[in-house]
């Protein structure tokens, strides 16, 4: 889906092109990558820096996370080299904060479709999670993994939009706006061990590329077609094309068997 969202472009060589979720206004707002990161309690000086931290050749790069150089004592090294610090306070806030647009901007499919106070991003990843909390268990699946992955698949949302198909960008268009935007969130929660984690739960389902992610991009279709019934039931709309748009496209069993049971209740209606 998408999300009512608004294109603003700049050069790729300099800055990132998002796609920022418009506020009240229907016209179409200009945001420079200044003002995304004033959003972001950011500073175009500390981004600076923070990349240029991230790419120092003085770093060393072990396993799944980014170490400072290495000090004089090596105890201090070998420490280094297996454990990464939280998130600051500050990162932790000003992550948080941008993911609070996950709360209020509108999955665009339901706003196209004139639904009356549509579901935000944020309730989709959450019922899904709780559809990855609630499932049977599966020899060989992560539930944990599941869970994680349903709360951070759409995260990069909070920048770009809800794209959909309608918006007329490609699928590799999509997939690259999206991961400039995880790159910007992940070093606005300082690195390490949480922002990697986030980064390779984004690519895993980005990429279909587990059980897992198979499970979860189940769940997701399955969580619109469920939120689409809801609305046909609650607000007399036609919500068809949502169900056909996910026909013969689930992957898993615990998929398929619940599709079917949201298109029998359908029916009964």
């Amino acid at each position: 889906m998408g999300s009512g969202s608004r294109v603003f472009s700049c050069s790729r060589a300099s800055s990132l092109a998002f796609l920022v979720p418009s506020l009240a206004s229907a016209s179409s707002t200009q945001l420079s990558f200044k003002s995304l990161l004033d959003r972001t309690s950011l500073s175009p000086t500390a981004f600076t820096l923070h990349r240029m931290a991230s790419s120092s050749s003085s770093s060393v790069t072990n396993g799944n996370n980014i170490v400072p150089p290495a000090s004089s004592s090596s105890n201090d090294v070998a420490a280094a080299s297996t454990t990464t610090p939280p998130p600051s306070a500050s990162s932790a806030i000003d992550f948080l904060t941008l993911c609070h647009r996950l709360k209020t901007t509108k999955r665009a499919g339901w706003v196209r479709r004139d639904i009356q106070n549509p579901e935000s991003i944020a309730d989709h990843m959450y019922r899904m999670g709780i559809m990855a909390l609630i499932a049977s268990d599966i020899p060989g699946i992560d539930r944990d993994k599941c869970v994680k992955m349903a709360i951070v698949h759409d995260i990069a949302e909070a920048i770009v939009g809800d794209i959909t198909p309608s918006d007329g960008v490609s699928k590799a268009e999509k997939s690259q706006r999206e991961r400039e935007a995880l790159d910007h969130m992940c070093k606005l929660l300082g690195g390490g061990s949480r922002a990697k984690e986030i980064e390779e739960l984004w690519m895993e389902y980005e990429e279909n590329s587990s059980s897992e992610a198979k499970i979860v991009k189940d769940f997701d279709k399955v969580e619109m077609i469920l939120q689409a019934l809801e609305y046909e039931n609650e607000q007399g709309a036609n919500l068809d094309e949502f169900f056909q748009s996910t026909a013969g496209k689930f992957q898993t069993e615990v998929g398929k068997a619940w599709a079917s049971e949201v298109a029998s209740r359908r029916k009964r209606h």
